[in-house]
């Protein structure tokens, strides 16, 4: 049997980085306005940044989620650029930033079996390398703000169409202040072989990371993007606003995979929507085992007859922690169908929430729609929720949802206990067994990082 041992210094580490440019504290239009001349961007991309900085301005700071009080917007960095230009190779990166993601393993997965990678650090995109052989089929994947650049009408073409400027307040921060990201284009009937893969790390205390994902997947093109985050530990809060936008044309599959791992003192707001057309599938596996506060709900919008979903999302809470998560099956079309299914841990003190809403459209006959949301408590002090909301307004659907709360049992420890293996060890058995139906859905590796972050977050669970 693995073992696994509990050393966090793989990802609560910091770096000395000489940046190439700092931006000092606070939100204002001139942030905003600096941002967007030093990446040399076109007026209309400017144009939708402001709009989007005074819709941040006008909305509230949502209410019916998490705790978000203590966010001070102005407390906040929400620009920095480590290095004057991407590097070409890998060796190129300064040491610092290069000895980060060393410690990650960024340059071992890519060798190993991933089609492309994509690295963020701070506010900026500072390497990207993809297979030739993906190039010669006219798959696009790079930094969104290189995308801007070398194919601006493609982007002006989908930013912003999935996910509004003025969708929620977060969305409306990161639509004013986005910075890197990961753009997608894969053309008719190209299926991507291997992952694509993207690492966002903050590094510095009290930092925005606004980044922002475009996925568009042609006509039966077929394509997984894998998606890691981390930071270190700081006395004051970080804030994660990113924004992902995936478009999947007709008889096309996305599958997106994240896996979070950001410190306790991190606020993460995330919006993530897709919208599928015909016959489309797009599958959104996600997983939460850090941040002070997640809120994040990813959402499938099925446009046109015979697109699916499937929204599989894991959540850990430890001591003061809050992950407010779930997922958003929208049907607005006939034929349609998604399942979504909810697991979460809670120890420590820590709580758990599902938010989620299923709504079938007027028009929307012949759906099929299931929810099953199944909750793990590992003591008294922990706390998990669920709101689930159903808004069906055709009677021709077929509609279920099944919730259900949990412990760890005497007995099954007992049983564990009574062949040999230790209290400590027999938890963390049950608990990757309770999470094995997102397990599954990883690739080898991914799986293998995945069953660490569990391990390690459960140290201390007994006693």
């Amino acid at each position: 049997m693995e073992t696994f041992e509990a050393d966090y210094s793989k990802y609560d580490f910091k770096n000395s980085t000489d940046y190439d440019v700092t931006f000092e504290k606070g939100l204002s239009e001139d942030v905003v306005k600096r941002i967007s001349k030093l990446k040399g961007e076109p007026d209309w991309m400017l144009e939708f940044r402001l709009n989007a900085f005074k819709f941040f301005m006008k909305r509230p700071v949502p209410q019916w989620g998490g705790d978000l009080s203590k966010i001070d917007f102005n407390d906040l960095t929400y620009y920095l650029k480590p290095i004057k230009d991407r590097a070409k190779a890998w060796d190129e990166l300064p040491k610092e930033i290069k000895d980060t993601y060393d410690k990650l393993g960024i340059p071992e997965a890519e060798k190993k079996f991933l089609s492309g990678v994509e690295v963020m650090y701070e506010s900026e995109s500072v390497y990207s390398s993809v297979k030739k052989e993906l190039e010669d089929l006219g798959v696009i994947f790079c930094d969104t703000d290189t995308a801007l650049k070398k194919y601006p009408e493609l982007v002006k073409k989908y930013i912003g169409r999935v996910i509004s400027q003025n969708d929620n307040k977060f969305a409306a921060l990161n639509s004013a202040v986005w910075s890197g990201g990961s753009f997608i284009y894969v053309p008719k009937g190209v299926k991507v072989p291997m992952p694509l893969q993207a690492y966002f790390r903050i590094n510095a205390e009290s930092m925005g990371q606004f980044e922002r994902t475009l996925i568009i997947a042609d006509e039966g093109a077929d394509v997984t993007y894998i998606e890691g985050c981390s930071s270190p530990i700081y006395s004051k809060n970080s804030l994660h606003a990113a924004v992902v936008e995936i478009i999947a044309h007709k008889n096309s599959h996305v599958k997106y995979i994240t896996i979070q791992n950001w410190s306790s003192d991190v606020y993460n707001l995330v919006t993530k929507r897709a919208f599928a057309y015909q016959n489309a599938y797009v599958e959104w596996i996600d997983a939460n085992t850090g941040a002070l506060l997640t809120e994040k709900y990813p959402s499938v919008y099925m446009l046109e007859p015979g697109a699916k979903a499937n929204i599989l999302s894991v959540a850990l809470a430890n001591r003061n922690q809050h992950q407010d998560t779930g997922a958003k099956a929208i049907h607005l079309a006939p034929d349609t169908s998604s399942t979504i299914r909810s697991k979460s841990i809670c120890l420590n003190g820590g709580r758990t929430s599902y938010r989620g809403l299923v709504k079938v459209g007027k028009g929307a006959t012949g759906v099929k729609t299931s929810t099953k949301c199944d909750a793990l408590i590992l003591d008294k002090e922990s706390r998990t929720d669920t709101y689930p909301y159903m808004e069906i307004s055709e009677e021709d659907a077929t509609v279920s949802h099944e919730a259900s709360v949990g412990k760890i049992g005497d007995e099954q420890l007992l049983y564990l206990e009574s062949r040999g293996i230790p209290e400590q060890e027999a938890i963390n058995m049950i608990v990757l067994g309770f999470m094995g139906e997102f397990i599954k859905e990883l690739p080898l590796e991914f799986a293998v990082e995945f069953n660490r972050l569990i391990t390690l977050n459960m140290e201390g669970a007994v006693g």
